[in-house]
């Protein structure tokens, strides 16, 4: 709480500094301050309540969010204008439907043994007779079964069941997959200050409890704050102008919908609804400065600034979504909740030994998540954005792009031993004899790490006046980005990677749709190339990075305005090609009112299978030679490439595939005050 406190104050400090700087320092080169005296004008003020009701196959209800919105402004002497957006919400579904989302949620788990029998759903969470015995921590002591697999008469499997008890669980991914062969575990799925098994910090997300999974704006970051922030457009001496804008915002770089390839400034909240909602309301502004210099036109262009962004606020990630709500994208949050559990606590890890066929319990601090790594708020780690934006003479828009940021989406880098308990052994790592010195490489245990990512890239708009339509083009490059890769020791590599997006819009007149008014057509292709790609056969699979080495998602909009543009139907279509998976979404919105609009829509989604999305899990990484050998020729941390579709099949599946049971039906009501 301590912490706490001196972060929220010194952010006020530093926010009130540079809101300072925003107002003063113009004024202080041309030594005059500005007058926040009197009113310029009177403050407008908008105010929106919305209910948006969901309701999921086969899980009931999953969203009962009600929302109220104040958006207000001020324009002050002196030209400077205050802007904000205050907006908290409070979702009924973790008290209405509490047996999928709430206090209830989950309960006791069946873990698969393919070599035996299904272990039983009780409260014993694991033990067959060819398994190791269920006995907490550091049991296997003189075990006739430790023996006869060849273990030392001392080792560290096993698990304290009072502090990992088979309850309030469900099998990780099974929202969308069977386990089928691959490995899998218990994930505890209550609200975490209903059980903090597997709760982490996972910068902004992962540890929440009840209330504030409920109302989650109101929270230590002040999130009800959504924005705040102060304006001003100096105009200088040549007839150039300096615009300054400072305070809580989104800063908004990309020309695209539902995929980000340059708005990458702010991290967006997934939880709300996973990517189906729009940019503007998942975004999460930070506490920045934005300086915009205005050239105007030149001989060559029409219209030139530069624009200089520094976020100064402490780190917060894109909020994945914490397991046991209702939107997990990729379903990354209770992986990682799963795992953080597995390297406390210990538990049942589904067909991991005995050439992937038997279950076996591991004790805690030898499998899964160990530490959090979160970027420490200092100056060096702040992020700073520049760009160059202009309108040539024949109209055309473009800008160009550069920033260093720390990436949004966490990595899992192995720590290969260090602080691991060798479960063959019972010891930490291979330091004792016989098997001192013997090297550990491959190891499933990790720690979270948020890495600097530096990114180029550049945009443009044109008109394609003989066919009626806009064009718009996004490019960027990074390097620094951090992906899974089980050809590592460490089990991830960095790549740089390429993104970009070519969308076309045009309004057409469509008879059947509408006979008066024209019709929206939009479509984007959205590409994605990773360099340096690693990707080999092992003797049982592939080995090496998930992550597709080129990848392409197409989507396609359709709005048409009827009944003088108070009733507009929608259709968006989806395609994520190498996944193939897809994605439909019907929606029509009906303004009753200037104030009152109702919005009925659908989202369906499908997928290719199970068997399209397996990949290496690394059971056959042989991370703790010589128990773990595959065969007489595997060296140390050599994958032979079994694999099934946890951990790593999520990526291949992308946020269409591990959503495609998640189909919903939902009814918004939205009035304006």
């Amino acid at each position: 709480m301590q912490e706490t406190n001196q972060y929220t104050q010194y952010r006020l400090k530093v926010g009130v500094a540079a809101i300072w700087l925003a107002f003063a320092a113009p004024a202080l080169a041309e030594n005059n301050l500005p007058s926040l005296g009197e009113d310029a004008s009177p403050m407008n003020v908008n105010t929106t309540y919305e209910n948006h009701t969901v309701h999921r196959e086969n899980a009931g209800l999953a969203k009962f969010r009600n929302t109220l919105q104040v958006e207000f402004d001020k324009r002050l002497q002196d030209d400077w204008t205050v802007q904000g957006t205050l907006r908290g919400t409070w979702d009924g579904v973790y008290r209405m439907n509490s047996s999928e989302y709430g206090k209830k949620a989950g309960g006791p788990v069946t873990i698969e043994n393919t070599g035996y029998a299904a272990l039983p759903p009780v409260p014993t969470n694991a033990g067959t007779p060819l398994n190791l015995p269920n006995v907490p921590f550091g049991g296997g002591i003189n075990n006739p079964i430790a023996t006869a697999l060849g273990l030392p008469p001392t080792n560290g499997f096993g698990f304290d069941l009072t502090k990992n008890p088979n309850d309030g669980m469900r099998v990780l991914g099974d929202r969308w997959h069977a386990t089928n062969g691959g490995v899998a575990f218990g994930v505890p799925v209550r609200p975490c200050d209903v059980d903090s098994r597997g709760c982490r910090d996972f910068g902004g997300y992962g540890n929440k409890k009840l209330s504030e999974l409920e109302a989650p704006e109101f929270n230590s970051r002040l999130d009800f704050v959504r924005e705040l922030y102060a304006k001003k457009t100096f105009r200088m001496a040549d007839g150039n102008q300096l615009f300054v804008k400072a305070g809580k915002q989104q800063v908004v770089w990309g020309r695209t919908d539902l995929f980000r390839v340059l708005d990458v400034i702010n991290p967006v909240d997934y939880s709300r609804n996973n990517i189906y909602d729009e940019l503007s309301d998942i975004r999460i502004p930070m506490w920045m400065l934005q300086t915009e210099y205005r050239m105007g036109a030149s001989d060559s262009m029409q219209d030139r600034n530069f624009q200089v962004v520094w976020n100064f606020d402490k780190f917060r990630a894109s909020n994945l979504g914490q397991c046991g709500t209702p939107n997990v994208m990729l379903d990354a949050g209770c992986l990682m909740r799963a795992m953080s559990n597995l390297w406390d606590n210990g538990g049942t890890v589904a067909n991991f030994a005995a050439g992937g066929h038997v279950a076996t319990d591991f004790g805690p601090h030898q499998a899964g998540i160990r530490n959090v790594n979160l970027p420490e708020w200092s100056l060096q780690n702040t992020q700073l954005g520049m760009k160059y934006e202009g309108v040539t003479k024949d109209g055309l828009s473009f800008s160009l792009n550069a920033l260093t940021y720390r990436s949004q989406l966490p990595s899992l880098r192995g720590i290969n031993g260090n602080g691991t308990i060798n479960p063959f052994t019972g010891v930490n790592g291979n330091t004792t004899p016989p098997y001192a010195g013997v090297p550990v490489s491959n190891l499933i245990a990790f720690d979270v790490h948020f890495p600097r990512v530096n990114l180029i890239g550049g945009s443009m708009d044109l008109q394609l006046e003989k066919l009626g339509a806009a064009v718009r083009l996004e490019g960027a490059l990074t390097n620094g980005e951090e992906f899974a890769n089980t050809a590592r020791p460490e089990l991830y590599s960095k790549n740089k990677v390429f993104r970009s997006v070519i969308g076309v819009d045009r309004p057409t007149f469509i008879p059947f749709i509408s006979t008066s008014a024209a019709t929206l057509l939009s479509a984007q292709l959205f590409y994605q190339h990773i360099f340096n790609h690693e990707l080999n056969d092992g003797p049982l699979g592939k080995v090496g990075m998930p992550d597709w080495k080129d990848n392409m998602i197409g989507t396609f909009l359709i709005r048409g305005s009827l009944r003088n543009g108070t009733v507009s139907p929608q259709l968006v279509l989806a395609r994520d090609f190498r996944a193939k998976a897809f994605a439909v979404s019907p929606q029509v919105e009906w303004n009753l009112s200037n104030d009152l609009k109702l919005t009925f829509g659908a989202n369906y989604k499908g997928a290719n299978g199970d068997d399209h999305y397996r990949f290496d899990d690394c059971r056959s990484c042989n991370p703790y030679a010589p128990f773990t050998n595959y065969g007489p020729t595997q060296a140390v941390g050599q994958s032979f490439g079994l694999g099934g579709i946890e951990p790593l099949g999520r990526f291949r599946a992308g946020p269409i595939g591990t959503a495609f049971k998640e189909n919903d039906i939902y009814l918004k009501l939205s009035y304006k005050f």
